[in-house]
């Protein structure tokens, strides 16, 4: 191969992941029953993103402690979990179409999915959906922001009622072993304070070790 067609094949290959990368997968949840009553998880195919949550207007909960304060950060999942994601979005025709099921089920949540990326753009809404993909995929998200939501709870307990950990992390530990959250990835900063912060009861700071072996 010439220099001239090596440089043109290498110049294609550079394109070509940059188009990848410039990808967005979107979740947009809305409950106003809960708090947060919404918030905004974007990834990108290699793994990183952003999250953002807002408080709304639910009433204050004495007997959930401290609330942690409103999200607004860059985040990163394992990339095998977010190509995952991806894969489902162009298997769904990057959400084109009607995914609510209009079945008499509870209120979970609106849940908006959308696609963004150089092979096109679409979005779907639903609460509950019949199509086990979508709705299993909306289940995912949902646990990766209660992961997110869980760390910007540690982080405020760390700060204010370490006592509160103890049963924090021992329900962040039940939580990941049953799937209701899910990619701890997106929390080992606050999980490696706790476990490295000899001011935090000894059992706490072992759950934090636990909990970082499960980010690897």
């Amino acid at each position: 191969m010439s220099a001239r067609w090596l440089a043109l094949a290498v110049y294609g290959m550079a394109i070509s992941s940059a188009a990848q990368t410039a990808a967005t997968v979107q979740m947009d949840f809305s409950n106003p029953a809960l708090n947060p009553a919404h918030w905004v998880l974007t990834l990108t195919p290699d793994g990183t993103g952003h999250f953002r949550s807002e408080r709304g207007n639910a009433p204050v909960d004495p007997a959930q402690g401290i609330e942690p304060a409103a999200v607004d950060r860059e985040i990163r999942v394992n990339p095998a979990f977010a190509a995952h994601i991806f894969d489902m979005a162009r298997h769904q025709k990057l959400f084109e179409g009607n995914c609510e099921s209009h079945m008499k089920v509870a209120f979970q949540g609106w849940k908006k999915l959308s696609y963004q990326g150089p092979d096109g753009s679409g979005s779907c809404t639903f609460n509950y959906s019949k199509d086990k993909e979508v709705q299993g995929m909306g289940e995912s998200l949902v646990a990766v922001a209660a992961g997110i939501l869980e760390g910007a709870r540690l982080e405020s307990l760390l700060q204010h009622d370490r006592l509160g950990l103890d049963k924090e992390t021992e329900y962040l530990e039940e939580a990941a072993k049953d799937g209701r959250v899910q990619q701890v990835l997106t929390i080992r900063e606050i999980l490696e304070r706790v476990a490295d912060d000899e001011g935090v009861m000894e059992r706490v700071r072992k759950r934090a070790r636990e909990l970082l072996a499960r980010a690897q």
